[in-house]
């Protein structure tokens, strides 16, 4: 379908038009703005989600009252609904909304978080980080529970702190752990699509445009299937 000009819907057969698609794609700004979003989102929100997750999983693995608690609380916005998350976050940008209400008790002017060009790709990363460390928390957790407890015993009789049992103990029993974390946000990151969609359109001036939301704009809202083919090909 790349190499041809076949729409979604046309009484018109398709034709092979070559390379004339990717010709098009390569000259197309908001294409390399996409795909600059996209690089940016995914080279962002890899440590800063991951770093998260493992933070909380290092809280929620210590033996005290209330853990499963504060279990629940992080994980529960993993099990709703990324359009929900993604709507309430949207009310809470607002200009007028409940983040710049809090920054104003403090005597600081929030800026308008979704409709200026230079917050409204950070403002989704803050939120998509919220939303999915719940979900590697846990995987962090049960990589952490699989380390021998003798072993912090050991490093502690010897006179290991805790950023010593960390970093020689907890870090190395975690590297197959890492390595699923790492593959697994690294594909939703480049996949993203629902929080652009509901958020922001792909705007303001393309901020927030990426290549997935480009691919599906272009198909299915524009009906131009075989460039929309072109852009998934580029991007696979």
């Amino acid at each position: 379908l790349s190499f041809t000009n076949a729409r979604l819907i046309s009484p018109v057969p398709a034709k092979f038009i070559g390379f004339d698609n990717f010709t098009r794609l390569f000259q197309n700004a908001t294409f390399w703005k996409s795909l600059l979003n996209t690089v940016v989102f995914a080279v962002v929100i890899v440590p800063l989600q991951s770093g998260l997750a493992l933070g909380l999983a290092m809280l929620v693995n210590a033996k005290v009252r209330g853990t499963n608690i504060f279990r629940t609380v992080f994980f529960l916005p993993v099990v709703t609904s990324m359009v929900v998350v993604s709507m309430l976050w949207l009310f809470m940008y607002q200009k007028n909304g409940l983040l710049n209400a809090l920054l104003a008790k403090i005597g600081v002017q929030g800026p308008d978080w979704i409709g200026d060009p230079k917050w409204a790709l950070f403002s989704i990363i803050v939120m998509s980080a919220w939303q999915a460390m719940g979900f590697h928390m846990v995987i962090w957790l049960s990589g952490l529970q699989t380390i021998p407890g003798e072993l912090y015993e050991a490093a502690s009789i010897d006179g290991a702190g805790p950023w010593k049992q960390f970093l020689h103990i907890t870090w190395p029993g975690l590297r197959q752990t890492m390595i699923f974390i790492l593959i697994t946000i690294t594909i939703s990151a480049f996949s993203l699509f629902t929080q652009v969609n509901v958020m922001t359109q792909g705007g303001p001036l393309d901020a927030t445009s990426t290549l997935v939301f480009m691919s599906v704009r272009t198909g299915f809202l524009q009906q131009q299937t075989g460039y929309a083919s072109s852009i998934s090909l580029v991007f696979f």
